[in-house]
């Protein structure tokens, strides 16, 4: 049984779809990489997986469950978690008490002040514990929005361009975290136009356009066809 199930959904806002017949299955322990130009419709189709938009047609299946009709929190609860391409950090509030706000209200039955600092700890963040979040590096910020998204302990978690913004090094940091992430057994997928970061890590890419999935798997084949170098490389599928 795949843990993510998108069966056809679409959604349209007036005459614009934005998601168009599309369906996937994430196994658990996948780490699937997302790609297509602005526009394409990857958050929207977050939006859909994680409760906070409804689509017009299709369905999604998360563990089992038909989760369509749920919402965002009651999704969080039954394991999906996700982090923003611009960090909307709680500014006034310290790194650890973010962090509480994830452990606080996502799956995870134990003692939520132990999982944030467990979680703290995994991400690089404890030695910030007591900083403002609204004082953080750009850098810190992504790690503090992955970090509560982890909180609510996911069975899988979503990556909206995290390593966007960031330097060689910054980049490079933030991949080891992930792969301890991922290696720890949560299920992640990854929209990223920083190709190099994705391939790095990714198992499998999807890449989509104007809403629709145009091909996936293996990241170096899908890389190398020439329908994705004219959709999303801007290079001439014949060249």
């Amino acid at each position: 049984m795949a843990l993510l199930d998108l069966q056809d959904l679409q959604k349209s806002y007036g005459a614009l779809a934005v998601t168009q017949n599309f369906s996937l299955t994430v196994e658990a322990g996948d780490l699937v990489g997302i790609l297509g130009p602005n526009g394409a419709g990857k958050t929207t189709l977050f939006n859909q997986i994680t409760g906070t938009v409804r689509p017009d047609h299709g369905a999604v299946w998360f563990d089992g469950e038909n989760v369509t009709q749920l919402d965002a929190s009651r999704r969080c609860q039954r394991g999906i978690a996700r982090s923003f391409q611009v960090p909307h950090p709680f500014v006034g509030m310290t790194v650890y008490e973010n962090i509480l706000v994830g452990a606080t209200f996502g799956r995870s039955t134990f003692d939520p002040r132990k999982l944030a600092l467990d979680v703290m700890d995994k991400t690089g963040m404890g030695a910030k514990a007591n900083k403002l979040a609204g004082s953080l590096t750009l850098l810190d910020r992504k790690r503090l929005e992955m970090a509560r998204a982890l909180a609510a302990d996911p069975k899988l978690l979503l990556l909206d361009e995290i390593a966007g913004g960031l330097t060689d090094s910054e980049c490079i940091s933030l991949l080891d975290t992930i792969r301890d992430v991922h290696a720890a057994g949560v299920t992640i997928i990854w929209i990223e136009h920083v190709v190099h970061a994705l391939m790095s890590v990714a198992k499998r890419l999807v890449v989509v356009d104007f809403g629709r999935k145009v091909t996936e798997g293996d990241p170096a084949e899908v890389m190398a066809s020439p329908e994705v170098k004219s959709i999303y490389m801007g290079e001439d599928a014949h060249g």
